[in-house]
């Protein structure tokens, strides 16, 4: 069997959506303040503790300089544990995937509705932060509106991503490498908490190919009140992550579960 032909998609992935936003509802509270404890802690926790020690950052206060590297450190990780932990319990665990095959549901819709409920997901996280950093008054540019359309593009630039892995794992413990290997040292290289001009010639080149470097190089300036530079390239290389990586992720799930 051929599992890399191109996807084959309809509007059934919708009804798929739906059932994990339904699942998802019954917990949406503690969901949301979950996804919301890690970024306000890294952005209120450095942002007033160890800004208070630094002189500003390109211009700005430390904490508003974190502020767009918090929401997009938000969107990314939620999209990821969505796709991981979430999406692998249902494929592999409780084989809720395996139910919905047995509808008139194709495996291509089941995997696009995981991607975009995922992104969906994550752009409510991105929201959350977004909304925090309007009330400090971090940021008040109509600009910055333009952040919201963004980091549901990074959702799925990082739901994509992680979906590989997960078509991947034999088992939870496989995505600790997932995070070690990329996300940590990713985050460290992209701008988030510091300007990647402080970087060594050799690691800005590396963080000028990384996803979250994209995700970041648009969201500062916009909340800042300022048009980004090179927006079509950030653009364009967070739609390539995105459709690549649900490509490969879908070719691989065909090889594992349609056998």
């Amino acid at each position: 069997m051929n599992h890399w032909h191109p996807p084959s998609l309809s509007l059934r992935f919708i009804p798929v959506w739906r059932r994990n936003f339904l699942v998802w509802r019954k917990l949406a509270i503690p969901s949301i303040l979950g996804n919301l404890a890690d970024p306000m802690i890294y952005m209120l926790g450095l942002g007033y503790g160890l800004g208070t020690l630094m002189p500003e950052v390109g211009g700005v206060s430390y904490l508003t300089f974190l502020a767009a590297g918090a929401a997009c450190f938000s969107t990314m990780n939620t999209a990821t544990f969505e796709v991981l932990y979430s999406a692998f319990s249902r494929m592999q665990v409780q084989r809720t995937w395996d139910a919905i095959l047995n509808a008139p549901v194709s495996l291509d819709d089941l995997v696009l509705a995981e991607l975009f409920w995922a992104a969906s997901k994550a752009a409510l996280s991105g929201t959350a932060i977004l909304a925090v950093i309007w009330a400090l008054g971090l940021s008040s540019s109509p600009l910055s509106l333009w952040a919201l359309p963004l980091i549901f593009l990074v959702g799925l630039a990082f739901g994509a991503l992680g979906l590989v892995i997960t078509a991947l794992a034999p088992s939870f413990d496989f995505f600790m490498y997932y995070f070690t290997l990329f996300i940590t040292p990713m985050t460290l290289l992209s701008g988030v908490f510091f300007p990647v001009e402080q970087l060594p010639a050799a690691f800005q080149a590396v963080s000028a190919l990384l996803p979250l470097s994209h995700a970041v190089q648009l969201a500062r300036p916009l909340l800042l009140g300022q048009v980004p530079g090179d927006i079509l390239l950030h653009v364009a290389a967070l739609a390539a992550y995105a459709a690549a990586g649900f490509y490969v992720a879908l070719a691989l799930a065909r090889r594992r579960l349609l056998k």
